[in-house]
C-alpha cells in the first residue's frame, strides 16, 4: 500500500519539477525549434538584402537580436497583429504593389507568408541569445 503512494508522490513531484524546468530551458531547445520555420523563411527570402550588406534605410535582419529590435508596438513587427505589421504587409503584397518584398519577383510563397503570419499572430517570439541569420540559396530576385 505504501509503495503506490510513494510512486504517485514521486511521480507528481517529478511532473512539477519537469514542468518548471521546461520554462527555463536554454535557447537551444523548443524556442529554436519553434522559430526554425521562421528562420528558414527569413534566410531564404530576406537576409540576402537585409543582411550584413543592407542599405542604411533598410531594417537589418542579421541576427535574432537585430530582429528583436524590429518587434514591438510602433515597430515593423507588432506581436499578435500581422495585418498591422509593416513587415507582414510587404511580404504579402502582390508583385504589382509598390513596396512588395522582395522587390522584383515575389519569391515568398503563400505557405511561407502563412509561416510569418502565424509567427506574428502567436507573439513574434524569438529564441533567447543571439542566433546569426545567414542567406540561404539563390537571391530571391533571381528565382
Amino acid at each position: 500500500m505504501m509503495r503506490p503512494l510513494l510512486y504517485s508522490l514521486f511521480g507528481g513531484a517529478f511532473a512539477i519539477l519537469a514542468g518548471s524546468c521546461s520554462t527555463v530551458l536554454p535557447s537551444g531547445s523548443g524556442d529554436e525549434r519553434a522559430f526554425a520555420p521562421v528562420r528558414e523563411v527569413l534566410e531564404t527570402n530576406c537576409v540576402h538584402c537585409h543582411g550584413d550588406n543592407h542599405l542604411p534605410e533598410m531594417p537589418p535582419i542579421t541576427s535574432t537580436r537585430s530582429l528583436a529590435g524590429l518587434i514591438g508596438p510602433g515597430k515593423w513587427i507588432i506581436p499578435g497583429h500581422p495585418e498591422q505589421s509593416r513587415f507582414f504587409q510587404v511580404t504579402s503584397f502582390p508583385d504589382t504593389t509598390w513596396g512588395a518584398m522582395p522587390p522584383t519577383g515575389h519569391a515568398i510563397s503563400k505557405s511561407e507568408v502563412r509561416v510569418l503570419r502565424n509567427w506574428i499572430l502567436a507573439g513574434a517570439k524569438i529564441p533567447e541569445g543571439n542566433l546569426p541569420l545567414k542567406p540561404r540559396g539563390d537571391l530571391p530576385r533571381s528565382r
